[in-house]
C-alpha cells in the first residue's frame, strides 16, 4: 500500500498573506484525514513563512493519522520537534532565499551536526527521514547517519515531464528505480517528494513500487481551489491506489 502525505504549508501560505486567521491548516488537515490521506506533513522554517509553531502543537494534538515535520538541521527546530514529537521529522536543506526547497541534502561532506540531531531526535522517540537526491552516496551517507528512511527529492523528474523527452524521462525514473532499491537493500524505508502532480505520479508509482510514501503539497492545495480540499485528496489518493492494483 502506497501511503500519501499531504503537505499544507501553503493552507498557512494563504492564511500568512493576510495575517488573518484563515484558512486554518490544522482544519485543511481533519479534511485530508477525513478524505483518506495517510498523513499530514508541514514544514516549519527558520522564517516562519507560512506554518508556525502554534500549528505545529495544535496538530499534533489533532491529527489522527501520522504528522511528519519537515525542518532545517537547526537547533531550535529540533528542540521544536523533540518537544512536540511528531511521528516522523524529515530533515531538509533551507535556503531563506528560495521559494521551495531545491534540492537535497548533501551528506557525502562530514555531518557531525546532523548526526547530533538525528541522535536527538530518536532519543525523544522521532523517526527520522532524510531529504535526499537519488544517489547512491547520499543513500549510504543516510545509513551511516542512522536515518530510518529517505524521501527522494523528485524535481529533476517532475521538470523532465514538461516537456517531450520520453528518453530523458525514462533515464530518470530508472535512476530513481535503482536508487530505490538500493535504499531498501540498506534497510531504509522510501518517501518521495517535490513537483509530483495528478500528471506524473503515476509512472512514477507504477515504476518505482519500492516507494512506500509520497508526500505532495502544492498539486493538491492548487486542485482544491477548483473542487475542494476532500475531492482533491480522494482523486490524489485514487491514482495511487489504481497503481497499486
Amino acid at each position: 500500500m502506497k501511503r500519501l502525505g499531504v503537505n499544507i504549508d501553503h493552507v498557512a501560505t494563504l492564511r500568512q498573506a493576510r495575517k488573518t486567521r484563515y484558512p486554518n491548516p490544522v482544519a485543511a488537515a481533519a479534511l485530508v484525514e477525513k478524505a483518506g490521506g495517510d498523513q499530514i506533513t508541514v514544514h516549519l522554517r527558520e522564517d516562519r513563512r507560512h506554518i508556525q509553531d502554534g500549528d505545529v502543537r495544535e496538530l499534533r494534538r489533532t491529527v489522527r493519522t501520522r504528522l511528519n515535520l519537515e525542518m532545517a538541521p537547526i537547533g531550535e527546530i529540533v528542540k521544536i520537534a523533540c518537544e512536540v514529537k511528531p511521528d516522523t521529522a524529515t530533515l531538509v536543506p533551507e535556503r531563506r532565499q528560495e521559494l521551495t526547497t531545491e534540492g537535497g541534502l548533501d551528506l557525502c561532506r562530514a555531518n557531525s551536526h546532523i548526526a547530533t540531531f538525528i541522535h536527538q531526535l530518536k532519543k525523544a522517540g522521532i523517526e527520522v527521514s532524510l531529504f535526499i537526491e537519488p544517489d547512491a552516496k547520499q543513500i549510504e551517507g543516510a545509513v551511516r547517519l542512522g536515518a530510518d528512511q529517505v524521501e527522494f527529492h523528485t524535481g529533476r523528474y517532475c521538470l523532465l515531464t514538461d516537456n517531450t523527452d520520453k528518453k530523458e524521462i525514462q533515464k530518470e525514473l530508472m535512476r530513481i528505480k535503482e536508487s530505490a532499491q538500493f535504499a531498501k537493500e540498506k534497510g531504509l524505508a522510501v518517501a518521495a517528494g517535490h513537483g509530483l502532480n495528478y500528471d506524473n505520479i503515476e509512472d512514477l508509482a507504477r515504476q518505482v513500487p519500492e516507494i512506500e510514501e509520497y508526500n505532495i503539497g502544492h498539486s493538491v492545495v492548487s486542485r482544491a481551489l477548483f473542487v475542494g480540499l476532500e475531492k482533491a485528496v480522494q482523486e490524489m489518493k485514487e491514482i495511487l491506489q489504481g497503481v497499486a492494483k
